[in-house]
């Protein structure tokens, strides 16, 4: 577990430097919030021996405002602290989000989690990141507080340090060396949890089943197993997780009882009452509960961190690297013996299926629904693999072709929100011609509507068809040489699909279109008709002659009149 998305070391240091200045903002208000734990020592001290030891109340009370008014700081503290560690930890679980994600899809159909693990998932997820917050709260509360006592029984009595630190890195080594044995039970108890939830979901499942053939003794057996192991994993957990209570004893509170012990010889080296009553508050209000804060938050989440990365990892193991990008040497596209189905029992939606589209041509893809013509998008701009057979892009894999090399435009057009500039050239950053694109597509009054290039677009504000002409502009605009439109333009009239074919048939380079109008096959140099797996390529006039099944179409089809 060493990269980010594991959550390894490598993981935790990416993301605590991502962004420095997150992180000096936490380790100067950390410096706030560690103020009292310098100060209570000298308070309490001065305030005995400078004030009340003296028969001066007021001076007494002014070092015991002076250290309410470092509460009150370390308040604020303590709250900024918690703003900057939670803006360190989102993009944590951003980046384990992803490791999910990616690794579920990934995954062949078959191989994916079902839904119920997908939600643990995300569960897991939600956990460790609520975890790694937790860890770094601590671990930082703890090391700034460490540091404060000390440097405060440094200047108050040096000689404290003797009676105060052995007993303390005693109890503390006591307690770190316990946390492997801690985070193996803690994975255990995880295991044996999630085991008695499928268990008992499985079961929930099929109570009929098991009614009807007799198998409640056996399955109530099964599941009493299960319990058990729950039990016994939960069992072993607590009793590793009592070494917490040995630790803080020694290392708390052990150096209260030297203190105590060693009164008289702090007497006799010069310490006052107040220097020594100054000392117990130090350990007593600043060292003792930062070793228990400690010791529950790695004890607990530390050790729950741990356990649930390795769930995440052992559930989405790192994809392979994908392997690097070929530039094609052009657009002309070829399925060689294709084959491709959406699972191992599936029928395929394409067998054995052989097609040459030559560099420049404009293929019209028509077909009744379900005959597979989005999964040929796909394959042809390299989303699916074949299961058998190649697909090729000028030679080259299609799905190792170059990004660049393609642009697949989907029935469902993609806007996010950001300026319209952006959204029509984030394919091409440093694009020109912008205007002659939006001209050539017709979307100069839809620009102007939206207040310019400038503006900001909310995606959710713009209808089906706007999206769709926005995306066809931002095709238009790229070099890519092979463009391929799955019902891109379904959402606009007719006069507006014939402006933006047009367009981008006259530009260089091949251009598929999967047809929402029979309009579309007529604009197009070939037509390919699926009806299964079989295949009919032509133009519309020899499909007419050869094919039944496109002069039904054609029949029922009818070109809507253009104005």
């Amino acid at each position: 577990m060493t990269t980010s998305a594991s959550g390894g070391p490598a993981g935790f240091r990416r993301a605590l430097v991502r962004d420095p200045r997150r992180l000096v903002a936490i380790l100067l208000w950390s410096v706030l919030e560690a103020a009292p734990a310098f100060l209570v020592g000298h308070a309490v001290a001065r305030a005995i021996e400078d004030g009340f030891a003296r028969a001066r109340p007021l001076t007494g009370l002014a070092w015991l405002a002076a250290l309410g008014l470092a509460w009150l700081v370390s308040a604020v503290g303590a709250r900024q602290v918690v703003l900057a560690v939670a803006a360190v930890a989102e993009p944590f679980r951003d980046d384990l989000l992803t490791r999910v994600v990616e690794g579920a899809l990934r995954r062949p159909l078959a191989e994916r989690p079902d839904s119920a693990a997908t939600a643990r998932a995300g569960l897991q997820v939600e956990l460790a990141r609520d975890a790694f917050a937790a860890v770094v709260t601590t671990v930082r509360g703890f090391a700034f507080t460490l540091v404060s006592v000390v440097l405060g029984l440094l200047t108050l009595a040096p000689g404290t340090l003797v009676l105060v630190l052995p007993p303390f890195a005693a109890g503390l080594a006591f307690f770190l060396a316990s946390l492997p044995a801690l985070a193996r039970r803690q994975r255990a108890f995880l295991l044996a949890d999630e085991e008695l939830a499928r268990s008992m979901t499985a079961t929930a499942a099929g109570l009929r089943d098991i009614e009807a053939c007799g198998l409640a003794e056996r399955e109530d057996a099964r599941l009493a197993r299960r319990v058990g192991a729950q039990r016994d994993a939960a069992r072993a957990l607590a009793r590793v997780t009592a070494v917490r209570t040995a630790a803080l004893a020694v290392g708390g509170w052990l150096p209260v009882v030297l203190l105590l012990a060693g009164t008289p010889w702090l007497l006799d080296g010069g310490a006052g009452p107040g220097v020594i009553v100054g000392a117990l508050a130090y350990v007593t209000q600043s060292l003792a509960p930062a070793l228990g804060g400690l010791v529950q938050g790695l004890g607990v989440s530390g050790v729950r961190l741990v356990a649930t990365l390795r769930r995440i990892a052992a559930a989405a193991p790192p994809p392979p690297p994908s392997p690097p990008a070929i530039r094609p040497s052009g657009a002309d596209l070829t399925l060689r013996s294709v084959t491709f189905s959406y699972g191992p029992h599936s029928a395929p939606v394409l067998d054995r299926l052989d097609l040459t589209v030559p560099e420049g041509d404009h293929l019209a893809v028509v077909g009744p629904s379900g005959a597979g013509k989005s999964t040929l998008a796909a394959l042809l701009s390299g989303i699916l693999r074949p299961g058998e057979g190649e697909a090729l892009i000028g030679g080259v894999p299609a799905d190792r072709a170059d990004p660049a090399a393609r642009v697949l435009i989907p029935q469902e057009a993609y806007v996010f929100r950001g300026t319209l500039r952006d959204n029509l050239a984030y394919l091409v950053p440093e694009a020109t011609g912008l205007d002659a694109a939006v001209a050539a597509l017709g979307a100069a009054g839809l620009v102007e509507s939206l207040g310019g290039y400038d503006a900001v677009l909310d995606p959710a504000a713009l209808s089906a068809g706007q999206r769709q002409l926005l995306a066809l502009v931002r095709a238009h605009l790229t070099p890519a040489p092979l463009l391929i439109l799955d019902e891109a333009t379904c959402h606009l009239d007719p006069a507006a699909e014939a402006l933006a074919e047009n367009a981008l048939a006259a530009r260089h380079g091949t251009l598929i279109v999967v047809a929402h109008r029979l309009t579309s096959a007529l604009r197009a140099r070939r037509v390919l008709l699926m009806d299964g797996p079989r295949i009919t390529i032509g133009t519309h006039d020899e499909l007419i002659r050869v094919s039944p099944l496109y002069a039904d179409l054609a029949g029922h089809w009818q070109p809507e009149p253009v104005s």
